[in-house]
């Protein structure tokens, strides 16, 4: 694997979520993160649930602001940026694959992925010649028209991935993307995965309980009680 630069990295990220009593310090999720992920990686992170995981995942994406520490895309730091930035620069930069696929239930899947690409900026024509493109990528190019209703829960997330790429996003983050399928289902997404990462060389990281799943990534971290406990 040729990696090259770091695309995102994290320094002393804590998380302390409030709980509305006075004697008590809150909720500690996060408590001191490092990391640094490199372009073409496929990572994934493991770990009890509670450990911290999905809350790390939103932090990285800009979904959520740490307590403490710092996230950088490159060489901007999105711990300073306002939100209203922060926005714009997120849908250019990060893609999204949640374990429920979020699509716009009166949508096809073509037009699932073409809306973002034209919140861009991107002409109706263009959009909809990425949104097939990438379709193809995931192999649903047969099924453009259909909405998310007539598609079944593998093909709502391959279309999940697609519109999550489509952007060409510096790092896709998955948070559970074959939670919600049967194993064989989740299997064929996963390996959907693996190849848009070797093929187009995505970056991607993905929260994982399957751990049959994310032996197959570059690297395996595991968290625990809020840390970093293993990488490997």
């Amino acid at each position: 694997m040729n990696i090259e630069n770091v695309i995102l990295r994290c320094t002393n990220v804590q998380k302390v979520f409030s709980t509305n009593r006075k004697t008590d310090a809150g909720l500690h999720v996060l408590k001191g993160i490092d990391l640094e992920i490199h372009k073409g990686e496929l990572i994934s992170i493991v770990g009890a649930s509670g450990a911290g995981k999905s809350t790390l995942l939103h932090i990285l994406g800009g979904l959520d602001r740490p307590t403490d520490g710092e996230v950088y895309w490159g060489d901007t730091n999105i711990s300073k940026i306002a939100d209203e930035k922060l926005a714009r620069l997120r849908t250019r930069e990060v893609g999204f694959v949640f374990q429920y696929h979020h699509l716009l239930p009166e949508f096809s899947a073509q037009e699932n992925i073409a809306i973002p690409h034209m919140i861009l900026g991107q002409s109706m024509k263009a959009s909809n010649e990425v949104a097939i493109k990438y379709l193809k990528m995931v192999g649903l190019e047969e099924r453009a028209t259909h909405k998310p209703s007539e598609l079944s829960g593998g093909e709502q997330q391959r279309v999940a991935i697609a519109r999550a790429i489509a952007n060409q996003p510096r790092i896709v983050l998955a948070d559970e993307p074959t939670g919600n399928l049967d194993s064989t289902t989740a299997l064929d997404l996963f390996n959907i995965i693996l190849e848009l990462n070797r093929v187009n060389r995505q970056t991607f990281v993905l929260v994982t309980h399957n751990e049959k799943l994310a032996e197959k990534t570059h690297r395996v971290m595991l968290i625990e009680d809020g840390r970093i406990r293993k990488i490997s």
